[in-house]
């Protein structure tokens, strides 16, 4: 998808602000099984074509609103992923001004994961 000039601007910034891991660290977190969620926060649609293995799903269009009511923890470490790690930079500045302190955005998204080799679920699993 190509992306607009104002969009790219605000995502940028965000990332200035973000913390950003790799899809290997990632992976890492989670197998070390100290409480890490891996949030998916693409649309329904992309959800279900395929998702990362283990993700849990709170689309971009509603992160805000359901967050706290689906983590209520604020220190819980999450790392949020979309397509290309665009949503997700936007997502996780968005939940660090919420209170949520060990939020990082996955470089790179779904397209790194799968290019990573990583498991997937879903119709593309």
């Amino acid at each position: 998808m190509e992306h607009t000039e104002g969009f790219l601007k605000l995502v940028e910034e965000a990332r200035r602000r973000i913390h950003e891991i790799s899809v290997e660290q990632t992976r890492e977190r989670l197998q070390a099984d100290e409480g890490a969620r891996l949030i998916d926060v693409r649309e329904d649609r992309e959800w279900e074509a395929g998702h990362a293995a283990g993700a849990e799903h709170l689309g971009k269009g509603v992160i805000e609103r359901d967050i706290e009511r689906l983590i209520p923890d604020k220190s819980t470490e999450l790392i949020l992923y979309c397509g290309g790690g665009y949503r997700s930079a936007l997502a996780a500045e968005t939940l660090q001004r919420m209170g949520y302190y060990d939020v990082s955005s996955m470089a790179g998204g779904w397209k790194a994961w799968q290019e990573a080799g990583a498991p997937v679920e879903g119709d593309q699993g």
